[in-house]
């Protein structure tokens, strides 16, 4: 039988209510599983009648009825209980119900197979099954076939159409996860594709730092104009260290000759005004002390005078002579 009666034949024979009542989940695979051996009598809507053709068609004994035969149903929606919970429209076979979330459903009489799928799931229990009323106003068995010929026809057409539009729905949940997914992989490999970029690694982390000791010495400069005389000295110090590390880093920066002298100039400036103004304010207090004739204040005046005298000699002094050029010079010198 399975080399001579395809599933195509087969299924030509059943009802198409897509009910699952045989089993399976429609009519075409329980069509494909007679193909292969099983019984014929696991189809009470399509009654005796289809199980009487099968059995000419396959041979097989006409056994009795799984279930007692059914006449062609309606599901009626009573509407004025529904809630709007949509499961029955996400198990119709053939996409027979209209409705929307929370919003009253309603059944498409000339769509609907009768397969009493809705049923169950209803939460409210508001959908009632009754005889189809075309079926029922039907004046002959001839119109009664030509009922039931048409419902096959367009039920197995809505039930392909609806596999297929669950099919692509699926299609584009499969592509959200992968695009989710990929877009969780992608910050644990971008290091990787970092490491393969070192020189631009360097040159980020070199420009943070920068922007870093560039803020801090301006807190550190407000804080020297506001500090009193006995405090500044030591600030400015501070402030031609950040001034140091500032000029080293724009070396690296600009490798070239050209750009140190255009870049490191501008640090030395701001600590020679710096230091020029607390030579300035010492020199002050020293002409004030000696009209007082305070010894001890003139003194105190001098010391300031002498150590803004270095803080302003070590910012005068040129970055090719610094100490730390020196050394670097002697560390890449071969003796």
């Amino acid at each position: 039988m399975a080399t001579t009666i395809t599933a195509e034949r087969i299924d030509a024979e059943l009802p198409q209510t897509q009910c699952g009542k045989c089993g399976h989940d429609g009519c075409r695979p329980y069509a494909e599983a007679i193909v292969e051996g099983e019984a014929i009598n696991r189809c009470p809507p399509g009654g005796e009648t289809t199980r009487d053709r099968l059995a000419k068609l396959t041979g097989q004994p006409p056994l009795e009825l799984i279930e007692p035969a059914q006449t062609p149903l309606l599901a009626v929606i009573r509407e004025a209980e529904c809630i709007g919970c949509t499961k029955c429209i996400q198990v119709c076979p053939v996409d027979a119900i209209l409705g929307a979330a929370k919003q009253m459903h309603t059944v498409i009489e000339s769509e609907c197979t009768g397969c009493e799928l809705c049923v169950a799931p209803c939460p409210v229990d508001c959908i009632d099954l009754v005889e189809h009323p075309q079926w029922a106003g039907a004046e002959s068995e001839i119109e009664q076939q030509r009922y039931l010929d048409w419902r096959a026809e367009n039920g197995r057409q809505r039930f392909e159409t609806r596999k297929r539009r669950l099919a692509v729905k699926a299609e584009e949940k499969r592509r959200k996860r992968e695009r989710r997914a990929a877009a969780a992989r992608a910050p644990a490999e971008a290091p990787t594709e970092a490491q393969s970029q070192p020189a631009a690694i360097d040159v980020t982390a070199l420009k943070a730092q920068r922007a870093t000791l560039t803020a801090r010495r301006k807190r550190l400069q407000r804080q020297s104009d506001k500090a009193d005389e006995a405090q500044r000295p030591a600030l400015l110090e501070r402030l031609a260290g950040f001034d140091d590390q500032l000029a080293a880093i724009d070396r690296q920066l600009e490798p070239t000759s050209s750009s140190r002298e255009s870049t490191v100039p501008a640090h030395r400036h701001i600590a020679v005004a710096a230091a020029e103004q607390a030579m300035r304010k010492a020199r002050q207090e020293l002409a004030h002390f000696q009209r007082q004739n305070d010894q001890a204040g003139v003194a105190q005046a001098q010391d300031k005078i002498h150590e803004a005298e270095r803080l302003l000699s070590l910012a005068n002094q040129s970055p090719a002579t610094s100490p730390a050029d020196s050394a670097g010079d002697d560390h890449g010198t071969t003796p």
